[in-house]
């Protein structure tokens, strides 16, 4: 009798696998992550916005743990803080709800799809996580927010990188209103500048091609550097 129950009990595990633990992806991944207390870096910006004419940015970014960033760049960049920061430890630092969705597959790798909802009365929410269980490392997250819709980030990395940083961001975003601040046109064309003005209040697509370069882990950043104004 019991091995008749076992022949029927086989079948059903393979039927229905168990789903895995979202908790234990994520301390894994920012186990990972934790490696790197600091970074700078050097990146080159490309961006790709409807009626926009920019030139290519450069500029230098400063991370510190858990989610210090400072920007010095002297050209225009169409990008908030938050698409430059992909660090897991800043993003769940605050309480939130983790479910299990299902599993993928970005560029052949497989990844564990997972989706985190803050407890909290922030902008984001929901933010959902493509994570890679066998590198530990994020191929991808989609947020949606309150106030200016959505956006997502594609990562990639250098094969055999020591430590969990990308080597190109693709930053999209479909946004409800471009609402960018006074000033940030930079160096925009003048008809891109008009253009922006009769746009600002308007949906507005588009994408930042992001490369990074120079990377300088764990040297030390004195706190000073991220209480400074980006330039």
């Amino acid at each position: 009798m019991q091995k008749i129950f076992l022949l029927f009990l086989i079948p059903a595990f393979v039927l229905f696998p168990q789903k895995k633990d979202p908790e234990l992806i994520i301390r894994k991944l920012l186990e990972k992550f934790n490696s790197v207390q600091d970074y700078q870096v050097d990146v080159r910006i490309k961006v790709d916005v409807q009626f926009i004419t920019a030139p290519e940015a450069r500029a230098k970014i400063y991370f510190k743990q858990p989610d210090k960033i400072h920007i010095e760049s002297e050209t225009f960049a169409l990008i908030p803080k938050d698409g430059l920061n992909f660090s897991p430890s800043g993003l769940l630092q605050s309480k939130y709800t983790s479910i299990y969705e299902k599993e993928d597959s970005i560029d052949g790798n497989k990844v564990s799809v997972v989706k985190i909802i803050p407890l909290g009365q922030g902008n984001v929410i929901l933010t959902t996580l493509f994570i890679d269980d066998d590198e530990n490392i994020i191929r991808k997250l989609e947020t949606t927010t309150k106030t200016e819709g959505t956006f997502s980030i594609d990562l990639k990395y250098k094969p055999g990188s020591k430590y969990p940083l990308p080597s190109e961001m693709i930053f999209s975003f479909d946004l409800e209103r471009l609402n960018l601040p006074p000033g940030i046109s930079g160096e925009l064309s003048s008809e891109s500048e008009e253009q922006l003005k009769k746009e600002r209040n308007k949906p507005v697509k588009g994408k930042v091609y992001i490369a990074y370069s120079n990377y300088k882990v764990n040297q030390g950043i004195p706190d000073k550097i991220f209480t400074e104004s980006s330039k």
